[in-house]
Protein backbone atom coordinates (compact mmCIF):
# COMPACT_ATOMS: atom_id res chain seq x y z
CA UNK A 1 0.00 0.00 0.00
CA UNK A 2 0.74 3.43 -1.03
CA UNK A 3 1.80 5.92 1.94
CA UNK A 4 -0.82 9.32 1.92
CA UNK A 5 -0.83 12.49 3.25
CA UNK A 6 -3.11 15.19 3.26
CA UNK A 7 -2.59 18.49 3.28
CA UNK A 8 -5.82 20.41 2.75
CA UNK A 9 -6.99 23.60 4.77
CA UNK A 10 -10.58 22.84 4.35
CA UNK A 11 -11.84 19.78 7.01
CA UNK A 12 -14.78 18.97 4.70
CA UNK A 13 -12.92 18.08 2.05
CA UNK A 14 -10.47 16.27 3.88
CA UNK A 15 -12.74 14.09 5.20
CA UNK A 16 -14.78 14.03 1.92
CA UNK A 17 -10.66 12.40 0.36
CA UNK A 18 -10.31 10.27 2.96
CA UNK A 19 -14.11 8.49 2.33
CA UNK A 20 -13.15 8.44 -1.18
CA UNK A 21 -10.18 6.56 -0.67
CA UNK A 22 -11.39 3.99 1.53
CA UNK A 23 -14.30 3.89 -0.93
CA UNK A 24 -12.49 3.60 -3.92
CA UNK A 25 -8.88 2.81 -2.76
CA UNK A 26 -8.79 0.73 0.64
CA UNK A 27 -6.14 -1.74 -0.83
CA UNK A 28 -3.90 0.68 -2.43
CA UNK A 29 -3.97 3.88 -0.80
CA UNK A 30 -2.87 4.29 3.56
CA UNK A 31 -3.63 7.44 4.48
CA UNK A 32 -0.70 8.37 7.26
CA UNK A 33 -1.58 11.91 8.64
CA UNK A 34 -3.57 15.02 7.60
CA UNK A 35 -1.71 18.73 7.61
CA UNK A 36 -3.50 21.66 7.01
CA UNK A 37 -0.60 24.19 6.54
CA UNK A 38 2.31 25.04 4.86
CA UNK A 39 4.39 24.24 7.68
CA UNK A 40 2.77 21.24 8.89
CA UNK A 41 2.88 19.81 5.35
CA UNK A 42 6.60 20.80 5.30
CA UNK A 43 6.87 18.87 8.97
CA UNK A 44 5.09 16.43 7.81
CA UNK A 45 6.40 15.15 4.35
CA UNK A 46 9.97 15.12 5.96
CA UNK A 47 8.51 13.09 8.92
CA UNK A 48 6.38 10.18 6.70
CA UNK A 49 8.72 10.23 3.37
CA UNK A 50 5.20 10.05 1.89
CA UNK A 51 4.36 8.45 -2.05
CA UNK A 52 1.32 9.78 -2.62
CA UNK A 53 0.25 13.81 -1.12
CA UNK A 54 -2.77 15.33 -2.41
CA UNK A 55 -2.32 18.84 -2.14
CA UNK A 56 -4.32 21.60 -2.06
CA UNK A 57 -2.87 24.84 -3.17
CA UNK A 58 -4.14 27.72 -1.42
CA UNK A 59 -3.35 27.24 2.16
CA UNK A 60 -3.91 29.53 5.62
CA UNK A 61 -0.34 30.74 5.62
CA UNK A 62 0.85 30.08 1.72
CA UNK A 63 0.63 27.90 -1.15
CA UNK A 64 1.25 24.25 -1.90
CA UNK A 65 4.38 25.85 -4.01
CA UNK A 66 5.69 27.20 -0.89
CA UNK A 67 5.96 23.77 0.31
CA UNK A 68 7.45 21.89 -3.02
CA UNK A 69 10.11 25.24 -3.22
CA UNK A 70 11.57 24.30 0.34
CA UNK A 71 12.07 20.70 -0.21
CA UNK A 72 15.61 19.70 -0.86
CA UNK A 73 14.09 16.62 -3.01
CA UNK A 74 10.44 15.68 -3.90
CA UNK A 75 10.17 11.90 -4.39
CA UNK A 76 6.63 11.99 -4.55
CA UNK A 77 3.55 12.20 -6.50
CA UNK A 78 1.39 14.70 -6.32
CA UNK A 79 -2.48 15.24 -7.17
CA UNK A 80 -3.28 19.24 -6.64
CA UNK A 81 -6.59 19.95 -5.34
CA UNK A 82 -7.69 23.78 -5.79
CA UNK A 83 -11.04 25.55 -6.34
CA UNK A 84 -11.54 27.38 -10.15
CA UNK A 85 -8.44 29.74 -9.65
CA UNK A 86 -7.32 30.39 -13.50
CA UNK A 87 -3.61 31.59 -12.43
CA UNK A 88 -3.02 27.65 -9.99
CA UNK A 89 -4.67 26.04 -12.68
CA UNK A 90 -2.30 27.47 -15.32
CA UNK A 91 0.73 26.76 -13.44
CA UNK A 92 -0.57 23.19 -12.94
CA UNK A 93 -1.14 22.55 -16.51
CA UNK A 94 2.22 24.68 -17.82
CA UNK A 95 4.14 21.57 -15.47
CA UNK A 96 1.57 18.75 -16.60
CA UNK A 97 0.60 18.16 -13.12
CA UNK A 98 -2.67 16.65 -12.16
CA UNK A 99 -5.08 18.26 -10.20
CA UNK A 100 -8.82 18.20 -9.18
CA UNK A 101 -11.13 21.00 -8.95
CA UNK A 102 -13.57 21.32 -6.34
CA UNK A 103 -16.26 19.76 -5.40
CA UNK A 104 -14.46 17.17 -6.33
CA UNK A 105 -15.96 14.85 -9.16
CA UNK A 106 -16.26 10.89 -8.73
CA UNK A 107 -15.04 9.48 -11.79
CA UNK A 108 -12.26 12.47 -12.14
CA UNK A 109 -11.09 11.59 -8.20
CA UNK A 110 -11.00 7.80 -9.88
CA UNK A 111 -8.68 8.48 -13.07
CA UNK A 112 -6.00 10.73 -10.85
CA UNK A 113 -5.49 8.24 -8.48
CA UNK A 114 -5.50 5.48 -10.95
CA UNK A 115 -3.13 7.27 -12.83
CA UNK A 116 -0.21 7.95 -9.44
CA UNK A 117 -0.84 4.29 -8.32
CA UNK A 118 0.27 3.84 -12.22
CA UNK A 119 3.41 5.66 -12.19
CA UNK A 120 4.43 5.15 -8.77
CA UNK A 121 4.50 1.06 -8.85
CA UNK A 122 6.23 1.78 -12.15
CA UNK A 123 8.42 3.55 -10.69
CA UNK A 124 9.21 1.23 -7.91
CA UNK A 125 9.68 -1.68 -10.40
CA UNK A 126 12.07 0.35 -12.52
CA UNK A 127 14.00 1.42 -9.34
CA UNK A 128 14.24 -2.15 -7.62
CA UNK A 129 15.51 -3.69 -11.23
CA UNK A 130 17.98 -0.59 -11.83
CA UNK A 131 19.53 -1.21 -7.94
CA UNK A 132 19.68 -5.38 -9.17
CA UNK A 133 21.24 -4.33 -12.17
CA UNK A 134 23.72 -1.86 -10.48
CA UNK A 135 24.38 -4.30 -7.80
CA UNK A 136 25.60 -7.10 -10.96
CA UNK A 137 27.47 -4.33 -12.27
CA UNK A 138 29.43 -3.41 -9.53
CA UNK A 139 29.86 -6.50 -7.28
CA UNK A 140 30.33 -9.01 -10.25
CA UNK A 141 27.30 -10.98 -7.90
CA UNK A 142 23.64 -10.49 -7.18
CA UNK A 143 22.24 -10.94 -3.91
CA UNK A 144 18.17 -9.93 -4.59
CA UNK A 145 15.72 -10.94 -7.18
CA UNK A 146 12.27 -8.97 -8.42
CA UNK A 147 9.61 -11.45 -8.36
CA UNK A 148 6.21 -10.02 -10.54
CA UNK A 149 3.06 -11.43 -9.25
CA UNK A 150 -0.68 -10.28 -10.48
CA UNK A 151 -0.58 -6.75 -8.81
CA UNK A 152 2.93 -6.58 -6.74
CA UNK A 153 7.10 -6.55 -7.29
CA UNK A 154 8.77 -8.15 -4.64
CA UNK A 155 12.42 -7.62 -3.85
CA UNK A 156 13.29 -10.25 -2.34
CA UNK A 157 16.94 -11.45 -0.85
CA UNK A 158 18.43 -14.82 -2.11
CA UNK A 159 19.24 -15.21 2.00
CA UNK A 160 15.20 -15.31 2.50
CA UNK A 161 14.13 -17.64 -0.23
CA UNK A 162 14.24 -21.68 1.66
CA UNK A 163 13.31 -23.35 -1.51
CA UNK A 164 11.36 -22.84 -5.01
CA UNK A 165 8.37 -25.35 -6.47
CA UNK A 166 7.29 -25.46 -9.56
CA UNK A 167 4.04 -27.06 -11.24
CA UNK A 168 3.52 -26.46 -15.13
CA UNK A 169 4.00 -22.23 -16.04
CA UNK A 170 3.96 -21.61 -12.35
CA UNK A 171 6.87 -21.34 -9.79
CA UNK A 172 6.06 -20.71 -5.90
CA UNK A 173 9.39 -19.12 -3.83
CA UNK A 174 9.08 -20.53 -0.22
CA UNK A 175 10.77 -17.57 1.93
CA UNK A 176 10.24 -17.92 5.66
CA UNK A 177 7.37 -15.98 6.72
CA UNK A 178 5.39 -16.37 3.41
CA UNK A 179 5.49 -17.73 -0.02
CA UNK A 180 5.23 -15.73 -3.18
CA UNK A 181 3.49 -17.73 -6.60
CA UNK A 182 4.81 -16.43 -9.80
CA UNK A 183 4.05 -16.96 -13.63
CA UNK A 184 7.02 -18.55 -14.66
CA UNK A 185 8.28 -22.14 -15.47
CA UNK A 186 10.88 -23.92 -13.51
CA UNK A 187 13.35 -23.78 -16.13
CA UNK A 188 12.93 -19.80 -16.77
CA UNK A 189 13.63 -19.24 -12.40
CA UNK A 190 16.53 -21.78 -13.05
CA UNK A 191 17.92 -19.10 -14.94
CA UNK A 192 17.82 -16.09 -12.53
CA UNK A 193 18.77 -17.98 -9.47
CA UNK A 194 22.58 -18.02 -8.36
CA UNK A 195 23.83 -21.41 -8.96
CA UNK A 196 26.11 -20.79 -6.50
CA UNK A 197 23.63 -21.00 -3.58
CA UNK A 198 20.83 -22.90 -5.36
CA UNK A 199 20.49 -26.58 -6.54
CA UNK A 200 18.12 -28.09 -8.78
CA UNK A 201 17.64 -31.61 -6.43
CA UNK A 202 14.30 -32.66 -8.75
CA UNK A 203 12.52 -31.87 -11.74
CA UNK A 204 10.08 -29.97 -9.54
CA UNK A 205 12.38 -28.19 -6.81
CA UNK A 206 15.37 -25.83 -6.60
CA UNK A 207 16.62 -25.46 -2.79
CA UNK A 208 19.24 -23.12 -1.06
CA UNK A 209 22.10 -24.70 -0.31
CA UNK A 210 22.90 -22.93 3.20
CA UNK A 211 19.31 -24.33 4.44
CA UNK A 212 20.30 -27.68 4.37
CA UNK A 213 21.05 -29.69 7.22
CA UNK A 214 21.19 -33.67 6.40
CA UNK A 215 19.93 -35.93 3.69
CA UNK A 216 17.40 -39.08 4.77
CA UNK A 217 17.41 -43.10 3.53
CA UNK A 218 14.13 -42.17 1.82
CA UNK A 219 15.69 -39.31 -0.75
CA UNK A 220 15.29 -36.52 1.02
CA UNK A 221 16.52 -32.99 1.75
CA UNK A 222 15.56 -32.04 5.47
CA UNK A 223 16.23 -28.42 5.49
CA UNK A 224 16.64 -25.86 9.16
CA UNK A 225 12.86 -25.34 9.20
CA UNK A 226 11.66 -28.87 8.96
CA UNK A 227 10.22 -29.12 5.18
CA UNK A 228 11.40 -32.63 3.62
CA UNK A 229 12.35 -32.21 -0.23
CA UNK A 230 12.37 -34.51 -2.67
CA UNK A 231 15.56 -35.67 -4.51
CA UNK A 232 15.53 -37.41 -8.19
CA UNK A 233 17.77 -40.35 -8.00
CA UNK A 234 19.63 -39.53 -11.41
CA UNK A 235 20.44 -36.53 -9.41
CA UNK A 236 21.62 -38.18 -6.04
CA UNK A 237 25.38 -38.23 -6.44
CA UNK A 238 25.17 -34.68 -7.57
CA UNK A 239 22.81 -33.38 -4.99
CA UNK A 240 25.26 -35.08 -2.69
CA UNK A 241 28.91 -33.76 -3.99
CA UNK A 242 27.57 -30.31 -3.92
CA UNK A 243 26.42 -30.26 -0.60
CA UNK A 244 28.17 -32.42 1.64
Amino acid sequence: MLKTLIIEDERHVRENLKKRVFQDFQNELFIIDEAISVKEGIEKIKRYQPQLVFMDVDLGDGTSFDILSSLEEINFKIIFVTGFDSHAIKAIRLGALDYLLKPIDDDEFVEAVKKAVNTIQKENTLSNSITIANHYYREGEHHKIVLKTLDTQHLVSFDDILYCKSEGNYTTFYLFEESIVISKPMKKVEELLDKKRFIKCHQSFIVNKAYITKYTNEGFLVTKTGEQIPVATRRKDMVLKNLF
